[in-house]
């Protein structure tokens, strides 16, 4: 009996630590981002020469928000952007494995965080999508999208030019 104890509470500690990782993709939570969006710029930048091109685009839709639906993105344990309404962004990494995070601007949704890994290949472009749900709880999904789907949300979408506040 103290055996299956010590198992289960062994158990209950790795799946709080995985939880804890998982959440270290972000960054700090005090982050805070200003926004602009430019309505002229729907160009794709190609990868820089030995790195890989992410994507972020947020898909809200026809939705209108009555509190700047905003989310912010973070590589590995940093912050590297954010997107408002219906627009996207990209950053340059390099090659190798990555843990990606997006959290929705809004400190009280309790399901405002979406989570992902992927391994990056030099010279490759990759595309997530990001569509919050609206429903009794909001719901936050992030996905890979194929290239295709990418470069046509990138081309119907502003860039949303984002810089950490001070």
């Amino acid at each position: 009996m103290r055996s299956a104890v010590v198992v289960l509470l062994l158990s209950v500690a790795s799946v709080g630590q995985q939880g804890s990782d998982a959440v270290a993709a972000c960054g700090s939570q005090n982050t805070r981002f200003e926004m602009k969006r430019d309505d002229s710029q729907h160009a794709l930048v190609p990868p820089d020469p030995g790195k890989v091109r992410v994507y972020f685009i947020q898909d809200i839709g026809a939705v209108k928000c009555l509190a700047g639906c905003s989310s912010k993105f973070g590589i590995d344990g940093q912050w590297v952007g954010a997107n408002e309404h219906n627009s996207y962004f990209s950053v340059s990494v390099d090659p190798g494995e990555h843990h990606v995070c997006v959290k929705l601007g809004s400190q009280s949704v309790p399901h405002s965080l979406a989570l992902a890994h992927f391994t990056a290949e030099p010279g490759k472009v990759y595309f997530y999508r990001v569509r919050p749900f609206l429903a009794k709880d909001e719901l936050l999904t992030m996905d890979p999208v194929d290239e295709d789907e990418g470069k046509y949300l990138v081309s119907i979408y502003p860039l949303c030019v984002s810089h950490a506040k001070p």
